[in-house]
């Protein structure tokens, strides 16, 4: 259990850290969504540049089977990276936003 609660704390961390990078332009608001019961984490931009929404997830992270589950990841350097500077193994950490046959190419988890 202290694994889990300390990738659960290394997810909301990176997400606080990632949440003030706000884009640049428009009217745009950054939500942390986290939802420690069923261990999905988020972080979303939403709001208006001149005449048009925008919304779009910039992270989506599960905890799954004791790994951490990169769904979605729409940083610049990769928050799998930051999670192996925290310590988080390699075989702990799932690209799952590569289709199954495609991880066993990245070096992290396969599943």
């Amino acid at each position: 259990m202290a694994k889990l609660d300390n990738y659960r704390t290394h997810i909301e961390n990176l997400i606080k850290e990632y949440s003030h990078c706000k884009p640049s332009y428009g009217d745009i608001e950054v939500h942390k969504i986290f939802d420690k019961e069923h261990d999905h984490y988020q972080l979303v931009n939403i709001g208006w540049h001149d005449h048009k929404q925008i919304r779009g997830c910039v992270l989506h992270i599960d905890i799954k089977e004791s790994k951490i589950w990169i769904q979605h990841d729409g940083t610049e350097d990769g928050i799998a990276n930051d999670f192996v500077a925290l310590g988080v193994p390699k075989e702990d950490i799932v690209l799952a936003y590569h289709i199954q046959y495609r991880r066993k190419h990245t070096g992290f988890a396969v599943s």
